[in-house]
C-alpha cells in the first residue's frame, strides 16, 4: 500500500486539500494519505522546506511526498518528481526540497500527459499535476515515466535581518516555530563546550539540556530535537522577547 503525505500552505477551510486527495484516490485506491501539514504561511517556501525537513525523513521507506507551497503557480518554474533514494517528492521546483533532499538520485521534470489532467488549471496545479503525478506514482508507475530528467534548480534563500560577522563563529535563525522558539542552522558539533550567546541585544551565557534549566520567563539555549541550536523562552516566546525573526544572527563566542 503506497504512502502519500501533502504538505501546502492552504488550510483546511476550503475544498483545496479535498480535491488533491480524491485525484490521488482515485488513481490509487489502496493508498494511504496522511496530512503532513496545511499550516505553512501563505507563500512562505522556507516555512515549507523546514517542515519537510523536520518530518519526511520519518516517514517509512517508499513515502511520495507531496509539497505545494507556490507563488510561481503557472509561471516558469518546473513540476519536478524526485527521487531521493529512501524516498520521493513531488511538487515545484522552487526550493522546497532544498534541505530535504539536497542531494537527490534522479530529478524529472512532470511533462507526460499521463501524469497531468487533460484541462489543467493554471492556478491550481496542486490538484491538475501534482496529485496527478503523485497518484501515478502510488499506483506503481516509475519515476522516469513522469519526463525528463532535468536538474534540481531550486534553492532556499533566507534573508538575514542583521549584520553577518566578518569574524569568529554565528548561526542563522532558519525558523520560528509556534512557540516562539528560534531554530538555527548551527549544528550541536559547532557549538563549543561554555558557547555564549549574543541575539537581539541579549546575551545568553550557558547551554541547557532543558527549559527547566531556567527560571520562567528567561531566555534559554539548547540543543533541539533537530540537532542544532535553538533559542527559547521558558513558558514565552524568544522571537516576542528579542523581537527578532527568521534570518536573525546568533553571535556564537567562547
Amino acid at each position: 500500500m503506497a504512502l502519500v503525505t501533502l504538505t501546502t500552505d492552504f488550510g483546511t477551510r476550503d475544498g483545496y486539500v479535498g480535491a488533491m486527495k480524491g485525484v490521488i484516490l482515485s488513481m490509487a485506491p489502496q493508498a494511504q494519505v496522511v496530512d503532513l501539514t496545511h499550516d505553512i504561511p501563505r507563500h512562505d517556501v522556507a516555512a515549507a522546506a523546514f517542515a519537510l525537513a523536520q518530518a519526511a525523513p520519518f516517514f517509512p521507506d517508499g513515502t511520495i511526498h507531496v509539497a505545494v507551497v507556490d507563488p510561481g503557480v503557472g509561471g516558469t518554474r518546473a513540476a519536478v518528481a524526485i527521487d531521493a533514494g529512501a524516498h520521493r517528492f513531488v511538487g515545484p521546483d522552487n526550493g522546497l526540497f532544498s534541505l530535504v533532499a539536497p542531494a537527490p538520485l534522479r530529478v524529472h521534470a512532470i511533462t507526460a500527459p499521463a501524469f497531468r489532467r487533460d484541462r489543467m488549471a493554471a492556478t491550481f496545479h496542486g490538484r491538475d499535476l501534482f496529485a496527478v503525478a503523485a497518484g501515478r506514482l502510488a499506483a506503481g508507475a516509475g519515476i522516469e515515466e513522469a519526463g525528463p530528467a532535468v536538474s534540481l534548480t531550486g534553492v532556499l534563500a533566507l534573508p538575514r535581518t542583521g549584520p553577518v560577522p566578518t569574524t569568529g563563529r554565528w548561526a542563522t535563525v532558519v525558523h520560528v516555530d509556534l512557540f516562539g522558539n528560534l531554530i538555527t542552522d548551527a549544528g550541536a558539533e559547532e557549538l563549543p563546550a561554555g558557547a555564549r550567546l549574543r541575539v537581539g541585544g541579549r546575551v545568553i551565557d550557558r547551554l541547557s539540556t532543558t527549559f527547566e534549566s531556567v527560571g520562567r520567563g528567561e531566555l534559554v539555549a539548547y540543543v533541539g530535537s533537530g540537532n542544532t541550536l535553538e533559542i527559547g523562552v521558558r513558558e514565552g516566546s524568544a522571537a516576542e522577547v528579542l523581537r527578532v525573526g527568521r534570518g536573525a544572527i546568533v553571535r556564537i563566542e567562547e
